[in-house]
């Protein structure tokens, strides 16, 4: 009974916090979605469903909407693979500075603000003139390339840096995932032969379960609300073509640069739906059911 109350105790506060910084502002949000709302004007009317209406008719929402999900689902599976491979790597490592060491070096780029990262590849790593990635293309006879100013290439720019910035994350999971599972499987199934793959596939992937399930929805989550490398890295938010308009894009321009607060709000609670559904079918794919 002492127990329970002091995790009473204990839970209260991230209750109050979490009514005060989510419940209670996906409530008001929920609410204007509702109205004609501009903060500049002293009269809000309510108009129903009108904005969700014409979020449904809205040609650029949709395209945000895809724009976001090729991004959202290219650079998840990319992030999850690579990190799960370098992770592995490595805890392959027999010493335990050796591998601090690179755990060290991965999440490096994910201590920098993103913004700052996103200015310094701007004119460093993706410039057309004297950009380093241009630079080896013209030392191997190339041609440059315009990195951020072709739709061709800015998604894919984008999902490059977004996977350097915030690749550390992950590798510092699966390591911690990989370090918790006990020797003693890999040591018997070396008895029994078994190799570097086959320990992988047969042993490390699955009693990673756990941790690949959280890692995969964290990630999910996270790279479906990522707007500060888009306002930077396309031009005005937008990109040729609006090719790299997401919908924390359009919701932003929607919101402060055209005053639309309730349109904003209704494609703002749109993206709330589809992060819930698609972390709810990412549940229920990866039920793990084991204990080691």
């Amino acid at each position: 009974m002492k127990n329970k109350k002091f995790v009473i105790l204990i839970l209260i506060p991230v209750f109050i916090y979490q009514t005060i910084f989510m419940f209670l502002p996906i409530l008001g949000n929920a609410v204007i979605s509702f109205m004609d709302y501009n903060p500049l004007r002293a009269d809000n009317v309510f108009i129903g469903f009108d904005n969700y209406v014409k979020m449904l008719g809205d040609s650029v929402f949709y395209k945000s909407l895809i724009n976001t999900l090729v991004f959202v689902f290219v650079t998840v599976i990319l992030n999850i693979l690579i990190s799960l491979t370098l992770a592995t790597f490595i805890s392959q490592l027999k010493s335990n500075k050796t591998r601090s060491i690179f755990r060290m070096i991965a999440f490096l780029p994910c201590i920098a603000p993103i913004v700052a990262s996103s200015v310094v590849w701007l004119r460093s790593i993706y410039s057309t003139n004297n950009g380093l990635l241009n630079l080896i293309i013209k030392a191997c006879g190339g041609d440059s390339i315009n990195w951020l100013g072709s739709s061709n290439y800015l998604m894919i720019s984008v999902i490059i840096f977004t996977i350097w910035a915030d690749i550390g994350y992950n590798i510092i999971l699966f390591s911690a995932g990989i370090d918790g599972i006990p020797n003693e499987f890999f040591q018997a199934s070396e008895i029994d032969g078994a190799g570097r793959w086959r320990q992988f596939f047969k042993i490390t992937l699955p009693l990673l379960g756990r941790t690949f399930a959280f890692v995969t929805m964290m990630t999910l989550i996270s790279h479906f609300q990522m707007f500060a490398q888009f306002n930077i890295l396309a031009y005005k938010g937008l990109g040729p073509q609006q090719s790299g308009l997401v919908i924390t894009s359009y919701i932003y321009k929607m919101a402060f640069e055209h005053k639309e607060m309730g349109y904003a709000s209704a494609i703002s609670m749109a993206l709330l739906a589809i992060i819930l559904i698609i972390t709810l079918i990412q549940q229920r794919s990866n039920k793990v059911d084991w204990e080691y």
